[in-house]
């Protein structure tokens, strides 16, 4: 059978964006609607919108915003695009990390220059295409779900950090997508969510899609993963990723390296779930991958409250780490599960 994912995270309508607002879950769930490019640059830096698919599709969206804005400033037609194409080189600066950004937003900078319409026909080409990347970024999932719930032991205990789900892609998701596949195979399959600090993902998110869908879930802190490895109660990990180098080394939410780590000295298989437009071929290993710094705010405060004194303490947040490609057993994509050695793997899936 199908799985039936009850979540559609960002869609276009008309002419504005609507998303799930995901900084208020699990307290809300509510929709947002976003009508500027400005407000679509702020909704990604300030994570209403997060997760890298998702955040490749707000981007496009988020050119469409900027085109119906300067279609209103009495621009002639070169200097529409000149200006448009200024705004998107601007949007994909809203987080450096997550490759699906760029690549979205590069998508509809090819619409604009390949365009042989009018200002108006140049937006409604824009539109089209937002609403074409929309819909295959689902389509995308459940295949990557499909091929990921066949390395999926019967009645396997899956670990899985941050979230990388229906609410961090247009529906469905990556690695809840691997899950959600192999649970409607396999309803004796569990979960076990890292918290991932120091924004709580995984707590405040991919607890709750699961238990919005019925895919039993246990919730643990970061740092109990190894407890549980050796207690031989995780049979895998499954985890989402922001950017993917063309040997493999992986970019996800700070803490995934950490499990990598733990799960290659259990012999636990390790596995990547994320589109082809998460791999990044430009780049030949991850020490190229950029990491974003985020805000002290997030390390220091929970729930807007200190957890630990603000001055005489110094504080690092890097929002991801880079997982070593020896550590991964798989990356599961749409068009398959690419295996060691990824240099091969990956160079052959891009030439198909």
């Amino acid at each position: 059978m199908e799985f039936k994912s009850k979540i559609k995270t960002i869609e276009w309508i008309d002419n504005y964006s609507k998303m799930v607002d995901q900084t208020v879950i699990p307290y809300e769930y509510k929709f947002i609607n976003i009508t500027s490019g400005d407000e679509m640059f702020n909704a990604i830096r300030n994570m209403i919108v997060r997760g890298a698919p998702a955040i490749g599709i707000a981007g496009a969206h988020g050119i469409i915003l900027y085109a119906q804005e300067l279609a209103g400033k009495s621009l002639d037609r070169e200097s529409f695009i000149n200006e448009l194409i200024k705004k998107a080189e601007y949007m994909k600066t809203s987080r450096p990390t997550a490759v699906n950004l760029m690549w979205a937003v590069d998508k509809q900078i090819e619409v604009i220059k390949n365009s042989k319409s009018d200002i108006a026909g140049i937006i409604k080409e824009l539109k089209i295409n937002g609403i074409k990347l929309e819909n295959e970024d689902i389509e995308i999932n459940k295949k990557i779900g499909d091929y990921g719930a066949e390395v999926v032991p019967k009645g396997a205990a899956i670990l899985t950090h941050c979230n990388a789900g229906a609410l961090a892609t247009v529906g469905y998701g990556t690695a809840l997508g691997v899950i959600r596949s192999a649970y409607a195979k396999d309803n004796t399959i569990q979960v076990f969510a890292d918290e991932t600090r120091p924004r709580q993902q995984g707590a405040r998110i991919t607890t709750f899609e699961l238990a919005m869908d019925g895919i039993p879930v246990t919730l643990i802190t970061d740092g109990m993963c190894s407890y549980f490895m050796k207690k031989g109660m995780i049979d895998m990990v499954v985890v989402g990723a922001d950017r993917i180098a063309a040997n493999g080394d992986t970019a996800n939410k700070i803490g995934t390296y950490t499990v990598a780590i733990a799960a290659k000295y259990h012999n636990i298989p390790f596995y990547i779930a994320a589109p082809l437009s998460t791999i990044d071929i430009s780049i030949k290993t991850g020490d190229e991958i950029p990491i974003e710094e985020r805000s002290h705010d997030e390390v220091t405060h929970i729930n807007g409250k200190p957890v630990c004194p603000l001055s005489g303490v110094n504080i690092i947040n890097p929002g991801f780490d880079v997982t070593p490609h020896e550590l991964i057993a798989g990356i599961i994509t749409e068009k398959g599960i690419l295996r060691p050695e990824y240099n091969k793997s990956i160079a052959e899936i891009f030439k198909q």
